[in-house]
């Protein structure tokens, strides 16, 4: 043990003699530390909550869907100020089979107040999408696709499974972590005159995880970083009925001026929506009006115009 059972009873013993006093002295102060206290100590361990979902690509060790949740945790401390790094944890990657795909999921957590002020700022948004990223690919030795998009859900996977995996980093260090507040907040009736919300401490990793390269887990944004920026290419969406007017096929045609080859073309199709990106040049979502079987979709390129066909047969 770091502190002897003795000193770790003296500890203690001045901790409730401070509290003792200040009750005696001042029991309206004492009541508001008390309430204070509690209130930071049940959003100091209440769990991570969703807050949006991206879907890319893994590109190596082999290709494969990934979706990333980015998660808000109170657990995970703000910067101490807009000039300091951002601290954030990456949850472990979990492979999930859903009817004939299957996907990478990996979540990523942040302090609550900034993935809000990002929410009001479009480039610090994507400046933490791209931190988020970056770290997946340095800690967990993936090459992911440049791009990426905002799915219409919150969190791919349930919550229960989410907060299971981040909590899961989080439990190892527990003890070391209670230490540390219990330390903090002595020195807070020491040394205050006025009780102020603590400080959360900062998130603290278990051996395994921080053996290897630990810079990803709290880095800067950088303001500099220079985006590739990906048209949307022209396009037309139909969708093919039979002799009763029955919905059949939806056929996709987009035009892409200089491409020629079908290996610059990355196509992701789901029930519901499908994600063309191409070559760094040009990249389109759509919403689906129907449901698509994704097994029987086929792609063609029409090398003479440079159009990519996509029939996507109905459900």
């Amino acid at each position: 043990m770091e502190i002897s059972s003795k000193g770790l009873f003296t500890q203690l013993s001045q901790f409730w003699t401070l509290l003792d006093d200040m009750a005696e002295s001042d029991p309206e102060r004492y009541k508001n530390f008390i309430q204070q206290e509690m209130r930071e100590g049940k959003q100091f361990y209440a769990g991570p909550e969703p807050h949006l979902c991206l879907r890319t690509r893994i590109l190596k060790p082999e290709e494969k869907m990934l979706f990333i949740n980015l998660c808000q945790w109170k657990s995970i401390p703000a910067p101490k100020s807009a000039t300091h790094p951002v601290p954030l944890s990456v949850g472990r990657p979990e492979d999930i089979s859903e009817k004939s795909d299957t996907y990478t999921v990996v979540d990523v957590a942040y302090n609550p107040d900034i993935l809000q002020a990002a929410e009001k700022d479009q480039l610090k948004k994507d400046q933490l999408i791209k931190m988020a990223m970056k770290c997946i690919e340095e800690k967990l030795q993936f090459t992911l696709s440049p791009s990426y998009y905002i799915t219409k859900f919150r969190i791919k996977g349930s919550t229960q499974r989410m907060k299971r995996n981040l909590m899961g980093i989080q439990a190892d260090c527990r003890d070391v972590r209670e230490k540390m507040t219990k330390e903090h907040t002595l020195g807070q009736i020491k040394s205050s005159t006025e009780i102020s919300p603590a400080h959360l401490p900062p998130l603290l990793l278990p051996k395994d995880q921080v053996a290897g390269k630990t810079g990803c887990l709290i880095e800067e944004i950088s303001s500099t970083e220079t985006q590739v920026e990906m048209r949307m290419p022209a396009y037309a969406l139909n969708i093919v009925k039979d002799q009763n007017k029955k919905p059949l096929t939806i056929e996709l045609q987009v035009e892409l001026p200089g491409i020629n080859s079908v290996s610059l073309c990355d196509l992701s199709v789901s029930e519901d929506d499908l994600l063309i990106e191409v070559s760094e040049k040009y990249r389109l979502h759509l919403n689906l009006p129907e449901s698509v079987n994704t097994e029987m979709t086929t792609a063609k390129l029409i090398k003479e115009k440079s159009t990519l066909i996509v029939t996507m047969p109905l459900v």
